[in-house]
């Protein structure tokens, strides 16, 4: 069997820590692992297997040798050094935005569209995290009929900015707690017992870049260019794990609620909880380091004959940035899309 020698850029952060579990975890046919970051982490050791790797510092000849690199540093880092990965010899997995609507670059949710994975320039993207919790969804349905539009709003955890910014929720809770005033550091605002809208920049349209990325990546990954998508994308005081309340119209007459839950139970990845008796449904609090995405509150849209409605949560750090990826790679493997060491 071969062994896939692996680089993972941006070893010291919070997608970074979760590939470094999925390869401790599961079973893959690992050869050599390269934890690779900035100068500031360089020279740090993490602990691997019963055994403390370096982290070395990023650089264009740090890929020698390697089967398969990790990219999980910012879409600035990816863009800096993913051509020297590919030029080694190596297939990057990047999670950042850098390449994710390239025509020429795969955006890929092993689940939904594996297919795209034949015929790679050597990267493929790493869909957006709220994206990928969606298009888990909205597959299963596109099995059951054409879906017109898609209305959207998240219910985003402060893991999707990163370690620092859930240290920042855990500080600024404890310091509201005490009598004290929050500081916001990472965020713009705080973020501790507060909404606010995802602090990307807003357009000429009122859009900011997160509800763009889930409008034309979903597209992309569905391959419908012509699908009505919007989003209105909302961080919440959440550690972990997104949330997103979706209504779904579709082309035709919409399915039953009981087909709707059948396909979507039966979706590898997705895990339907729907108790009205007991009021139990999708919670962030439970999808916290799940692989699944869970999907409940699944009823008849009153206000439009052709539409749903459904509520679903997901870790964003998991199936929405380190599981995909990793499942990506696994999904290379299987298809000998990737090469490897005997």
């Amino acid at each position: 069997m071969s062994a896939y020698n692996v680089a993972l850029v941006g070893a010291t952060g919070a997608v970074g820590a979760e590939f470094l579990q999925l390869l401790e975890t599961r079973d893959f046919p690992l050869g050599q692992l390269r934890l690779l970051a900035s100068s500031r982490s360089a020279g740090t050791t993490i602990r691997f297997k019963d055994q403390d790797i370096v982290v070395e510092e990023l650089t264009e000849s740090s890929f020698k040798d390697i089967d398969i690199a990790f990219f999980s540093a910012g879409g600035s880092r990816s863009k800096q050094y993913a051509a020297a990965a590919i030029a080694a010899g190596a297939v990057v997995v990047d999670n950042s935005s850098a390449f994710r609507m390239d025509p020429s670059v795969p955006l890929v949710v092993p689940e939904v569209n594996p297919d795209a994975l034949t015929g790679h320039n050597g990267i493929i993207a790493n869909p957006n995290c709220s994206t990928i919790l969606l298009v888990m969804v909205l597959a299963p349905l596109l099995k059951l009929a054409p879906i017109r539009r898609v209305v959207v709003s998240t219910y985003q955890a402060a893991s999707g900015a990163g370690a620092a910014a859930m240290r920042e929720l855990e500080t600024q809770t404890a310091a509201i707690l005490a009598g004290n005033a929050p500081e916001p550091e990472i965020f713009p605002h705080p973020i501790a017992f507060n909404l606010f809208s995802h602090n990307t920049a807003i357009d000429e349209t009122g859009y900011n870049e997160e509800e763009l990325k889930m409008v034309k990546e979903t597209r992309k990954i569905l391959s419908d260019d012509s699908l009505a998508v919007t989003a209105t994308c909302i961080r919440v005081p959440i550690p972990r794990a997104h949330s997103e309340s979706v209504n779904i119209e579709f082309v035709g007459e919409r399915p039953s609620v009981a087909a709707i839950q059948s396909a979507l139970a039966a979706f590898p990845g997705v895990v339907v909880v729907d108790d009205r008796e007991a009021n139990v449904f999708p919670m962030p609090l439970y999808a916290s380091g799940r692989d699944e995405v869970f999907v409940g509150r699944i009823r008849e849209d009153i206000s439009c004959p052709n539409a749903i409605d459904l509520f679903l949560s997901g870790d964003q750090i998991l199936k929405g940035a380190a599981l995909n990826g990793y499942q990506i790679a696994e999904c290379l493997i299987e298809r000998g899309l990737l090469g490897g060491k005997k």
